[in-house]
């Protein structure tokens, strides 16, 4: 590790590595790259909810007082009610806890919540495409090790 950094990472000449330490290593990123992507679509996901949650908050003030609709109950169960406030809104925030807000307070809540969303899915994929390249880099250095290995261990006799 360098001097004065004690968080800095090590660079290593993966030349100088054993094949069993590159395999090692390639399996290792290969998990990382799984997980960075179960992340991603995960992040995603969520995105999403928070998107459709904002449209929908941004629709309800258009409708009327009375306006009869369906309210979900599951994803396959809706029961008939009637819309009785359009500002009043109660936010399931996440563990248990609902907030009350006004329309305009929930759409900037959902606004927020895609932009911080958007920010972290884009550090996910920045990570994301540097593992790929290391990924390609390990195994271009353990395919030639291998190929070198088996010349020198079939070579002229």
């Amino acid at each position: 590790m360098a001097k004065g950094s004690p968080d800095q990472s090590q660079l290593v000449d993966l030349s100088t590595l054993p094949i069993p330490a590159l395999s090692h290593m390639q399996q290792q990123v290969e998990q990382e790259i799984e997980l960075l992507s179960n992340s991603m679509s995960s992040l995603k996901v969520i995105q999403q909810r928070f998107e459709e949650s904002r449209e929908s908050v941004a629709k309800l003030g258009s409708r009327p007082v009375d306006n009869e609709l369906l309210l979900p109950l599951t994803s396959s169960l809706y029961v008939p009610a009637k819309l009785q406030d359009t500002d009043s809104l109660l936010l399931d925030i996440g563990t248990g806890f609902y907030v009350e807000a006004t329309a305009e307070k929930a759409e900037n809540y959902f606004k927020r919540r895609v932009e911080k969303l958007t920010k972290q899915l884009e550090m996910v994929q920045q990570n994301l495409v540097e593992k790929n390249k290391l990924r390609s880099v390990v195994l271009e250095v353990l395919q030639l090790k291998v190929s070198t290995q088996a010349q020198s261990a079939g070579g002229p006799q």
